[in-house]
């Protein structure tokens, strides 16, 4: 019973205790449990509420009572706590119960939120000898991990592809290629490169790709590529061939560095077995779940279309490891100094560019519009001289064109580089390029088939094949597109009605071509309307495929033969213009490089009359001949249409040189001004003859005239209507400068006799007795002829 009444006793002498307000009680540790050094204020981390940046629950609250042993400092060390819900150790015995202090083992910043405020301890008096119950917040601050980018994150940093070895664009040469068995040498593994073509004669030596001497699922192709390698993927696509359809619809993947042994491509402990082709054409993209890193590669294919057999053209993809101990590796290829934009520029990163170019130099270059393709998309031309807007009396035009077939993207970089490039030696003072600008009116337009173009890129310099984006949007091949002048010229010259009854130049376009509804694409049109508005006097045609400069006539003159030597009247100088190209481009020049596809252009120096290739009707180069001044050449590029953009640098690096020296020749020739001898005025559209050569020119607008022509002695006359002609002898030298051919005409009583009746005036005497005189002269012919 005695014990009872002293429980009640304690009970409510503990109920008389003062209260804390719901703060905890500050508890004094001993003086041997505070650090040695640190005052008590420092050592002291008063409570807080919980602050927004952490979160506070119920059970953390930790009730913890003053009557623990004190502990050694050692064992105070704050650690973090492994658990999620972090413990207190004891707390330590008060010293006295008026000054009573709790000591936390976290730091203050962990025991603190960030908008925390320190909090007064409470002033009510403690009754002494009386257990107090003090109430501790605990704060549980979390430390999260940053996020790892993940791979469907659009915002994800990606690891840049590896791009392609070069079995396309010939940097992996013949002998890195090996193949288990080959059907024949004209299917070998030389052969299985991605987008080879194969000839018309089925069984040659130039087949379109690697095919297998027997059918089993041991056969493989082997690229070696000379180093070791991180390989990313593989593209494929089946035999191209106009007789057979081969192709292979699954293979395998191994791995070597001493062609010994050999690993296959594993996803896990899986052995993959990629997708193949389901059709020749089409390039497949293969990505390895993991890139490995070694230097051989074999191609293991495991099936095949049903009714064909093991053929394959590939490319691989992979990034050369460096090695600076071994020499045989150094790459001993020229870099390119120079600073320019080299990737692939849409339609909208390519007007960007322009405009760019156009606001670094304003003073000599302007951008113009000849129209727009069949979705839209205009057709931006870049002009780029000393007088940017206006046709200077003397001055030739030059122009460049690029992209008439879409996926031929090589020359569209090229000119857009060629723009920085002129843009930026001339604001250094390069003599050559202030010469070439100050002298020349140069126009360059860098895409004719926008819309091809577009298609092409979508799918990647490695994944649109040989002929997607080639053609329009419409469906029209743009080479093929222009008006057919070759057979009108030459009828009349069978029938001996040139140059008296029909011309040898300028020839008019046939009426049915401009009809609304003619199948002209939007694209010719506004190329046909862009060289009647301009007096272009040389010119060249961007194209890729092929390494060779192909010059008129591209169509053959007997309609019904494929390939037949064809030259116009032109033909020495238009042979020297391809030759200028082809001898100082640095992949045409090299004489140890294997052929792109099946036709061997090195033994005529890269050059070829264009209907001795293949006959092309409508094509733009014999267009430009006919039926305006201008002398065209169409100029194969690259094997590669469509190279990788770690190609570009090396590309223009290529041709960098060539491109410079085709232009200057544009000054090549004569030139001079045609004038009227009485009023010193320009005559327009007078007719430039040269004796022994069938094809004239025109003068322009203002009566000036370019006149093309190698070095020698030539008799040049200018005949205009109302004028009688005049000839004088030219010379053409071998120096870098146009010989001046200047004349001055003199108008024919007619001409006279037309313009003074046209103002009403009175004929002269002496003009009355000459017209009389002709008139009788006119009649005593008739007499005697008849």
């Amino acid at each position: 019973m005695l014990t009872f009444w002293a429980a009640v006793l304690v009970f409510f002498q503990v109920i008389q205790s003062p209260s804390v307000s719901g703060a905890p009680r500050q508890v004094t540790p001993s003086p041997g449990q505070k650090k040695p050094g640190i005052s008590a204020s420092q050592g002291t981390v008063p409570p807080s509420p919980a602050s927004p940046s952490s979160f506070t629950s119920r059970g953390n609250q930790v009730k913890a009572t003053a009557s623990a042993k004190p502990t050694s400092p050692a064992s105070r060390k704050p650690t973090l706590p492994s658990s999620t819900k972090p413990t207190l150790p004891a707390s330590p015995k008060p010293t006295s119960p008026a000054n009573v202090k709790t000591t936390s083992p976290y730091r203050r910043e962990e025991w603190e939120g960030p908008l925390s405020k320190k909090k007064e301890p409470s002033a009510t008096p403690e009754k002494k000898g009386v257990k107090n119950n003090v109430r501790i917040k605990v704060v549980k601050k979390v430390l999260k991990k940053k996020a790892k980018p993940s791979v469907q994150d659009p915002g994800a940093k990606e690891e840049p592809q590896c791009p392609p070895l070069g079995l396309e664009s010939l940097r992996v040469r013949d002998s890195q290629l090996r193949a288990s068995t080959i059907k024949r040498h004209g299917l070998g593994a030389h052969r299985g490169r991605l987008n080879i073509q194969s000839g018309i004669n089925d069984g040659d030596f130039y087949d379109g790709g690697w095919c297998a001497g027997h059918e089993d699922r041991s056969q493989w192709l082997e690229i070696d590529a000379r180093r070791t390698t991180r390989f990313t993927g593989v593209i494929t696509q089946g035999l191209n061939s106009i007789w057979t359809y081969d192709w292979v619809t699954s293979y395998k993947v191994q791995f070597s560095n001493d062609t010994h042994t050999w690993k296959s491509c594993k996803n896990g402990s899986e052995e993959m077995v990629f997708p193949g082709n389901k059709d020749p054409e089409t390039p497949v993209l293969n990505l390895f779940p993991v890139p490995v890193v070694a230097r051989y590669i074999r191609i293991s294919p495991q099936t095949w279309f049903e009714n064909g057999t093991i053929c394959l053209r590939a490319e691989v993809l992979g990034c050369p490891l460096p090695d600076p101990n071994n020499i045989n590796y150094w790459d001993d290829t020229p870099v390119t100094t120079d600073k320019l934009d080299f990737r692939h520029h849409n339609y909208k990163e390519m007007r960007k560019l322009m405009k760019k170019v156009n606001d670094a130099c304003p003073n000599i270059t302007r951008i113009y519009s000849i129209g727009k393709s069949y979705r839209g998309l205009k057709m931006y031309v870049m002009e780029i001289s000393d007088n940017p807007g206006h046709h200077e009396v003397g001055e030739p035009e030059f122009r460049y064109v690029a992209g008439m077939h879409g996926n031929e993207a090589l020359g569209r970089e090229l000119l857009l580089n060629l723009m920085e490039y002129l843009c930026q030696e001339f604001q250094r003072g390069n003599p050559r390029v202030v010469r070439l600008v100050t002298e020349t009116r140069i126009h360059l337009l860098p895409s004719m088939n926008p819309d091809g173009y577009e298609t092409a890129y979508k799918l990647g310099s490695e994944l649109s094949g040989w002929a997607t984006g080639r053609w329009t949007y419409e469906g029209f091949d743009l080479n093929h597109n222009f008006a057919d002048l070759n057979t009108a010229l030459w009828d009349a010259e069978d029938n001996e009605l040139v140059p008296h009854k029909f011309p040898n130049h300028y020839i008019p376009i046939p009426e049915a071509y401009t009809f609304p509804n003619a199948t002209v694409a939007p694209e010719t049109r506004a190329v046909i309307s862009w060289m009647q508005r301009y007096p272009f006097v040389l010119s060249a045609n961007l194209h890729g495929g092929e390494l060779v400069v192909s010059y008129p006539f591209d169509m053959t003159r007997t309609y019904w033969k494929a390939q037949e030597l064809t030259p116009t009247a032109d033909d020495a100088v238009f042979r020297w213009l391809a030759t200028v190209y082809a001898t100082s481009n640095l992949v045409m020049l090299d004489d140890d490089r294997r052929l792109c596809h099946y036709d061997d252009f090195m033994r005529e120096g890269n050059i070829i009359n264009g209907a001795n290739w293949h006959t092309v009707a409508g094509s733009m180069n014999d267009f430009s001949y006919l039926h305006t001044n201008c002398f065209e050449v169409t100029i194969e590029l690259s094997c590669d249409k469509f190279p990788h953009e770690s190609e570009l640098p090396q590309e223009w690096e290529n041709n960098k040189e060539s491109l410079l020296v085709y232009m200057e020749q544009v000054r090549r020739g004569i030139k001079g001004i045609v004038r009227d001898k009485d009023t010193e005025q320009g005559i327009a559209d007078a007719i430039i003859s040269v004796d022994g050569i069938n094809h004239d020119i025109r003068t322009a607008f203002d009566g000036d005239y370019w006149r093309l022509l190698n070095p020698g002695e030539y008799d040049v006359t200018a005949a205009a209507e109302g004028y009688h002609s005049v000839t004088r002898s030219c010379r053409v030298s071998y120096e870098d400068n146009p010989t001046i051919c200047d004349f001055r005409l003199t108008k024919t009583p007619k001409q006279r006799l037309r313009e003074i009746l046209a103002k009403g005036g009175k004929i002269p005497k002496d003009l009355a007795l000459r017209l009389r005189l002709l008139r009788l002269r006119k009649l005593e012919s008739q007499r005697r002829a008849q």
